[in-house]
């Protein structure tokens, strides 16, 4: 395998006059992370590469301390610090879960701990990682209505069956929420109420470490999470790569820097190849320079465009059949493969129908055909371009009336639609000046 060479010394420098412009202030020093810091000693953590800080462009995070090498160790968390289903089962909750018939999920289980743990802080056990918490997620799970709508409309639907699931876990698990009742010294309705549920699963959603574990009698469905208490202090960027497992030798979660990292700089992890749309659902942000970023095509779109077409409904039921009418998207290149294709099927005449399967296969159409494949992306870039920005425009005027919580999610909505305008845009003009389209057809 070919060794993949450090950046020149040139590239460097430039990467050092970039880091200079952000600033960071440590917060190791305030008093919720001297106690997270002495909680985690307790349990066995030892590091002391990483520290707490604030940086102006991207808020909390964790700052290096000393420079490290390819390849270097970034953080080692021992196993006694990671809030798992098996600490919860050996926790003052566990008889009540392995008493209870359905088995529950590792899923709920984690966010019933979460919940009481919320409930009972300052003196329980785990106070000091869930003080550090965030109180409100910008996860579409808490987006009001109107947020909702000014979304996209193929992250729009994934967003609300979003909401429903979280709705369905409260609403189905009521029964088992109340002999829950001895451990609380309230109604356990005002303690398992659906916002302190929400609360918890946006933070095992968000905030989770891959960790694989063994099957549980008392557990149904894969049980692959676990909370990593500092470690979560992490940011994401697309473009750090990191190795992240959990090393059954030290019986720790570790993190590797696999190109190193400069001291004083702020440590980044890489939570995968996702694009906007997906970190925002995910993860509940939107992050900048994205590579991954691209726009999604929806049926509705591409049927609004080509609505002339006396055979589009015959067409589009082939390319249902043979399931090829999702992930179309549009980066800033220009159209993913699925959409070129499924355009090209589109374009094809009646007399033409008969190729359908060869145009699946990759088979590039005629000169002719393909300009009028070009036109149709153009067209739909166009559509979905004003459609982002009455989208922004819409934003910009509720978040003149709005208070912080709202001005959160609009925010995040907002970086969303602005990228999507950006790819949109830069597609466009790419099509435009390499296939000499005629901007006055495209409406």
């Amino acid at each position: 395998m070919r060794k993949r060479s450090r950046p020149g010394r040139v590239a460097r420098r430039r990467m050092r006059k970039l880091n200079t412009s952000v600033q960071s202030v440590t917060l190791c020093h305030q008093e919720q992370y001297v106690r997270l810091i002495r909680f985690l000693k307790q349990k066995g953590f030892t590091s002391t590469i990483l520290q707490p800080a604030h940086f102006s462009d991207t808020g909390r995070g964790l700052q290096t301390l000393k420079t490290l090498k390819p390849g270097q160790l970034l953080i080692s968390l021992p196993q006694t610090c990671l809030l798992t289903t098996a600490a919860v089962l050996s926790s003052y909750l566990g008889p009540f879960i392995k008493g209870w018939t359905p088995r529950p999920s590792p899923l709920l289980v984690l966010c019933v701990f979460l919940v009481l743990e919320r409930h009972r802080s300052p003196l329980s056990e785990w106070f000091p990682y869930i003080d550090l918490l965030p109180t409100t997620y910008t996860c579409p799970v808490y987006f009001t209505d109107d947020v909702m709508n000014v979304l996209p409309v193929t992250v729009r639907g994934r967003a609300l069956e979003q909401r429903a699931s979280v709705q369905e876990l409260h609403s189905s698990n009521k029964h088992f929420f109340r002999t829950l009742q001895p451990l609380v010294d309230e109604s356990v309705e005002d303690v398992f109420t659906y916002e302190a549920l929400r609360w918890a699963w946006c933070t095992v959603n968000t905030r989770s470490v891959f960790m694989s574990h063994s099957p549980s009698p008392f557990l149904s469905g894969e049980d692959v999470c676990a909370l990593a208490p500092f470690l979560d202090l992490l940011n994401h960027r697309p473009d750090v790569q990191v190795s992240a497992h959990f090393n059954s030798a030290t019986r720790c979660y570790e993190i590797h820097s696999v190109a190193g990292i400069d001291c004083y700089q702020q440590a980044f992890i890489n939570y995968g190849c996702h694009d906007s749309q997906r970190l925002l659902l995910e993860y509940g942000f939107v992050a900048t320079n994205n590579p991954h970023s691209v726009v999604y095509v929806d049926t509705d779109s591409l049927c609004k465009v080509l609505q002339g077409d006396n055979n589009l409904e015959q067409k589009m039921g082939f390319l249902r059949e043979n399931e090829f009418l999702s992930n179309l998207t549009i980066s800033s290149e220009g159209p993913g493969w699925r959409l070129m294709t499924v355009v090209r099927v589109l374009s094809l005449t009646t007399m033409q129908l008969g190729q359908w399967k060869a145009v699946l296969l990759g088979q590039i159409q005629c000169e002719e055909r393909e300009r009028w494949c070009t036109q149709t992306i153009c067209t739909l870039c166009v559509h979905a371009l004003k459609d982002t920005d009455t989208a922004l425009e819409k934003i910009s005027q509720m978040l003149l009336q709005c208070e912080a919580p709202l001005t959160e999610q609009l925010g995040v909505v907002m970086a969303l639609r602005q990228e999507e305008r950006c790819i949109l845009g830069k597609c466009l003009d790419s099509l435009i000046t390499q296939n000499q389209v005629s901007i006055e057809h495209l409406s």
